[in-house]
């Protein structure tokens, strides 16, 4: 089959389209798919680049994505609920590939298209745990920092779902966009603190950086509680006492939320760029380079 690999850690230009690639199979607990389209996501670049392999070279040539979206062709042992021909979105392993493997999923809901769909499991599960880790609740209010991209959006409108005030940083640009996803929209830079503040007279209660872009010790001047900070993106957090997410919780939960919130439109993540698999560097590249408004997508079959 056809799949997109690496065999040396490096920029996108390390990444080839393979046509002899054996295919995965459902272990336990997975499905495999015939994966009409992956997303493309900022932890794609990072372990190409060899960020979480602690120095150790490639053993042999690795495949790159996690999101997709696409027709189930294997169930694993164990799995219940979903039948061999079902249309699915989930994460796994391997996913720039005409098959893969996904270890969660859900069903698509209708009106869902495979591109939308696979933009959604990373951005879905990213808010869903980002949420529930700064203890964010019905009432009070968020500042996404980066809320114009795929996790960004993701995350005002789960929060707003929640019965959460948003405001969402993002460039001039994409002003009108953060406010379609019902947040009210600020500029990053300087001067921060003092715009959010006049946004938001009785304060922010919590605040969720997506970007990663240095506003940590803003973002706690502004909540004034370092606890109640968190970056995705910014691994230097704790060192001002806030909080750092990396590690997915419950994926196939935050999937299933997605599609109800999507069947009641409360939910869409848009799609910014679609790349056939040819191109799947410079889809990762593009990722790399930030300021997307939506997801940008590689299409399989």
């Amino acid at each position: 089959m056809r799949a997109v690999q690496f065999s040396e850690y490096g920029g996108p230009e390390v990444l080839r389209l393979a046509t002899d690639v054996p295919e995965p199979h459902a272990g336990p607990g997975e499905i495999r798919i015939a994966v009409r389209a992956a997303g493309v996501n900022g932890i794609d670049w990072k372990v190409r680049e060899g960020l979480f392999a602690g120095g150790r070279p490639l053993a042999h040539p690795a495949g790159t994505g996690v999101d997709a979206a696409g027709v189930v062709d294997e169930v694993g042992a164990g799995v219940s609920g979903v039948a061999v021909g079902d249309r699915v979105f989930g994460s796994g392993r391997a996913t720039l590939a005409e098959r893969a493997v996904l270890t969660g999923w859900a069903a698509m809901p209708d009106g869902m298209g495979f591109e939308e769909a696979a933009g959604y499991p990373v951005p879905a599960e990213t808010a869903v745990r980002t949420l529930r880790e700064v203890g964010v609740r019905p009432g009070e209010t968020l500042l996404v920092s980066g809320a114009a991209g795929g996790v960004g959006s993701a995350l005002v409108q789960f929060a707003r779902a929640r019965g959460v005030t948003v405001i969402g940083t993002a460039g001039p640009a994409n002003q009108d966009h953060v406010r379609t996803l019902g947040a009210t929209p600020t500029t990053y830079g300087e001067g921060l603190v003092d715009r959010v503040r006049a946004l938001a007279p009785d304060g922010v209660d919590a605040a969720i950086d997506v970007a990663g872009s240095g506003v940590i010790p803003d973002l706690i001047a502004l909540t004034g509680d370092p606890g109640r900070v968190l970056s995705i993106a910014d691994f230097s957090a704790p060192e001002h006492g806030a909080l750092v997410s990396s590690a997915p919780v419950d994926p196939p939960a935050a999937f299933a939320e997605a599609a109800a919130l999507y069947a009641r439109g409360a939910l869409r993540i848009g799609v910014d760029r679609v790349f056939p698999l040819a191109d799947a560097a410079a889809a990762q590249a593009a990722a790399q380079a930030g300021h997307a408004r939506g997801r940008w997508i590689v299409t399989v079959s």
